[in-house]
């Protein structure tokens, strides 16, 4: 009897999401074999754990961040085995964070189950159509590669332009529009503006600050909130968490009750299994209010800083070297000495501000809306019909099990997506706790779908 050929599935993307679904898959098949395509960062690191500044904390304690739900001590022991003086309650730097996923990768790929059926392609993805009995990637140096089936693992984008930025400020040196894509040794000295004040901008100031130390910044945005902070360990038993069919109103009622009885971090945290589900019992007028009226709020209380790194910030916030304020800008215009000048509104208010930066960086977060998209395989997917934003934009129209819908509403059981692609669904899928789960049922879905 002729043995039933291996099944090829492509991952696109190896960052946490990718690396994490492909090594599910290996784990869970003895036949199929993995094309994980990755064209900038080394395999495992992605933009988050690609940094090599030690100032730079998981927001995460290390005892809730394996990567692997059934075994949930697996990150602290390899902190262990590595001579890290870190227990279950500490805050791992993002970098030995992403050694820590580069180590699974090679123990697993290179070990006896995997050995030989995971490729690591260093080439982007720009297009995919439907060939024979499943799918053709076109890859950026021409040559195309076939597989019964594909996950798009393709992280965080890049964030949109902010109101206020012009075209023609946007293409100056100035301006940095991605702020995971540049080195603060190669920035001019003088004030930097920063747009945007959540943890994007907290990376960066820590950053910016390390390169020239004392370095004046401003950040800015809507409502000037910042990140909070860790504090104290979480408790042994924590609370059950809500029921999953509340409203928004009902939830947050929950929330406030819980505070006042476990203190407000217990209660965020307590959270956390159920977020997911609540998500999607919402209407999608529900989900509306919620991202216009609370989201910002939601999120500083929700992803918060490691004690060490909220520490610096507010030491430069008590200096005056970091200000944080809350307003609009009005316009930004490039001056003839090189820099900015930024008229802004602030809050509430009628008067104007004016600052003068050497570099404007936007740190206004990821944009998950997938028609606004500059990358050309969401570009190429979304015009071949093959796939359509969510109905609030977050990212890609996805089904409960990761699978992409097309531009009819058709989910496709070879076509995934994982990770912050698949927002709209899921909304709580940009940290390890929530995508490692994830990850595991998009690998036993891929494959019950290939036959493997």
């Amino acid at each position: 009897m002729t043995p039933k050929p291996a099944p090829v599935i492509a991952v696109v993307g190896a960052g946490f999401s990718g690396v994490m679904t492909a090594l599910n898959i290996l784990r869970r098949s003895a036949n199929a074999k993995v094309i994980l395509f990755e064209r900038r960062t080394p395999v495992g690191l992605g933009a988050a754990y690609a940094t090599h500044n030690p100032g730079h904390r998981l927001n995460v304690r290390a005892g809730n961040m394996s990567a692997w739900p059934d075994d949930p001590g697996h990150f602290v022991r390899w902190l262990s085995r590595e001579k890290f003086a870190m227990g279950p309650a500490d805050f791992a730097t993002r970098a030995d964070y992403g050694r820590y996923i580069q180590s699974q990768v090679a123990e697993i790929a290179e070990g006896p189950a995997g050995a030989g059926r995971l490729v690591v392609t260093p080439d982007a993805v720009v297009g995919i159509e439907p060939g024979g009995d499943g799918w053709r990637l076109q890859c950026a140096m021409g040559r195309s590669v076939t597989a019964r089936a594909v996950v798009l693992a393709l992280g965080n984008p890049p964030p949109a332009r902010p109101a206020g930025v012009s075209a023609a400020f946007a293409a100056s040196e100035a301006y940095i529009p991605d702020p995971w894509r540049w080195n603060a040794a190669d920035l001019p000295p003088g004030p930097v503006m920063l747009i945007g004040s959540g943890l994007t901008m907290v990376d960066v100031a820590l950053s910016l600050n390390d390169a020239q130390h004392g370095r004046p910044m401003l950040a800015l945005s809507r409502r000037g909130l910042a990140p909070l902070e860790h504090d104290g360990a979480p408790p042994l038993i924590p609370p059950a968490p809500p029921p999953e069919d509340l409203s928004p109103l009902e939830a947050f009622a929950w929330l406030r009750d819980a505070a006042a009885r476990h203190g407000w971090r217990t209660a965020i945290d307590a959270t956390r299994p159920a977020t997911q589900a609540l998500w999607r019992n919402w209407s999608v007028a529900q989900k509306q209010a919620f991202l216009r009226h609370a989201r910002p709020f939601w999120e500083i209380h929700r992803h918060r800083l490691a004690p060490l790194v909220a520490r610096r910030i507010g030491a430069m916030r008590a200096t005056g070297q970091l200000t944080l304020a809350a307003g609009k800008i009005r316009s930004l215009a490039l001056q003839p000495d090189g820099f900015a000048l930024c008229r802004w509104r602030g809050r509430g208010e009628t008067g104007g501000y004016v600052f003068r930066a050497a570099t404007v960086i936007n740190c206004t977060g990821p944009t998950g809306d997938v028609l606004a998209s500059s990358d050309p395989l969401i570009q190429d997917l979304v015009k071949r019909g093959l796939a359509r934003p969510d109905p609030l934009r977050l990212g890609f129209d996805v089904d409960a099990d990761g699978r992409v819908r097309d531009v009819s509403g058709q989910a496709s059981p070879t076509l995934l997506a994982v990770g912050p692609a698949a927002r709209g669904s899921a909304w709580e899928i940009t940290a390890v706790p929530d995508i490692r789960g994830q990850t595991v049922r998009v690998a036993q879905s891929i494959l019950a779908a290939v036959g493997d």
